[in-house]
């Protein structure tokens, strides 16, 4: 791929933050509009944990092993992937886009490409495995038009 088409989406996001884009100009020279804006209220786990860590027998006299405490933190950040995925099926059987980029950490793109649907993944032209969320737009264009010129 040579570069960032005309009309294109790109989905910038982190397991909190999302920002979807599209490209108004021409591949060459991508100039990015913002879409639409999610951000996903995520206090730290310690905050959104109510008690310590149960405890269980271990079957001998006086043994108690401890559980592991669900990490809240870190579920809302898997479901903040889900709702994206299902944002997107949204958008693309309506036909608001046709091609896609998607850019996000590894393990959010991991997260996000397992919650898919067909349709959407069929749309998706190529990945980057990058944190952009707090990046400005101009900076993230230029990330674009240096890695897919360059792929």
């Amino acid at each position: 791929m040579s570069g960032l088409p005309h009309k294109a989406w790109v989905l910038v996001a982190d397991g909190e933050k999302a920002l979807f884009l599209r490209n108004v100009t021409d591949e060459a020279d991508p100039f990015l509009q913002v879409i639409r804006k999610e951000e996903q209220e995520n206090p730290k786990d310690i905050d959104q944990s109510a008690n310590r860590p149960g405890r269980m027998s271990d079957g001998g006299p006086g043994q108690r092993s401890a559980l592991d405490d669900t990490d809240w933190h870190e579920l809302a950040k898997e479901r903040f992937a889900d709702d994206l995925a299902h944002l997107l099926y949204a958008r693309a059987h309506r036909g608001a886009f046709d091609q896609i980029v998607l850019i996000a950490p590894p393990k959010t793109l991991g997260e996000l490409r397992q919650v898919l649907h067909k349709e959407v993944a069929a749309r998706v032209i190529a990945e980057v495995p990058k944190t952009l969320t707090n990046h400005p737009i101009d900076e993230i264009e230029r990330q674009l038009r240096n890695g897919l010129i360059a792929a």
